[in-house]
């Protein structure tokens, strides 16, 4: 797999901006299939930097209810949160 096909899109919000700040992270929405070591090599090929640690957190597809009967689902996702070696940086929107 490329790391296109991998790696989703990045996170942007008030959490993934302050794990970025604080203990140098960046998360992604990942392929629902990628497993930890696909994520490290795909990070590494795509933004030239080294990875030291992968956490991945999965949120499971839940129904949606309306006065108890169901009306359809929520989609499930994949992300992981990836934390980059001392001295690199991946940046999204700096100087914007």
């Amino acid at each position: 797999m490329s790391y296109a096909n991998i790696l989703i899109k990045p996170l942007i919000s008030e959490k993934a901006t302050k794990a970025k700040e604080e203990s140098n992270q960046v998360i992604f929405f990942v392929a629902p299939k990628a497993n930890k070591i696909e994520i490290k090599a795909a990070v590494e090929e795509a933004f030239n930097v080294k990875v030291a640690e992968v956490n991945v957190v999965r949120r499971r597809p839940l129904k949606r209810t309306r006065h108890g009967r169901p009306t359809g689902h929520i989609a499930g996702y994949k992300k992981a949160y990836v934390t980059l070696a001392e001295g690199d940086k991946i940046e999204f929107f700096e100087g914007v």
